[in-house]
């Protein structure tokens, strides 16, 4: 499987995370500051935002994929592993259990219910 080094949100999973300095910073109109002062805050921005997004991938970036990649490891082995076959025993069991169950309650019910039946029966509209 390659890796797209171009979009790497494919899956838009991070949208809502806004960090253009259109986004963050913006003058209204009637009050702005010097051309100057809002080009080099511009570039400010970007440039820290860079460095410093930059530098936490480069520290802890990796290490932090690594947990993620293990916590991903565990939940797929518990889920192949534990959940399914649980899931699956539960089923079958269950079944047998509502068989029975529902066998029972015919036995005990459907005699009173057709004695009920045929009691209200007799009361017919003359």
């Amino acid at each position: 499987m390659d890796i797209d080094l171009t979009n790497r949100d494919p899956n838009n999973i991070n949208d809502h995370i806004q960090v253009t300095f259109e986004d963050i910073l913006a003058e209204p109109e009637g009050i702005h500051s010097l051309d100057c002062v809002w080009v080099n805050s511009f570039r400010c921005f970007n440039c820290w935002k860079s460095c410093v997004y930059n530098l936490l991938t480069f520290f802890y970036g990796i290490c932090i994929a690594a947990r993620w990649g293990c916590e991903f490891a565990v939940v797929a082995f518990a889920h192949i592993w534990i959940v399914t076959p649980m899931y699956k025993f539960l089923e079958v069991n269950c079944g047998c259990i509502k068989k029975f169950y529902g066998m029972c309650v015919h036995c005990l019910l459907d005699p009173c219910c057709e004695g009920c039946g045929l009691l209200f029966h007799a009361f017919q509209k003359q």
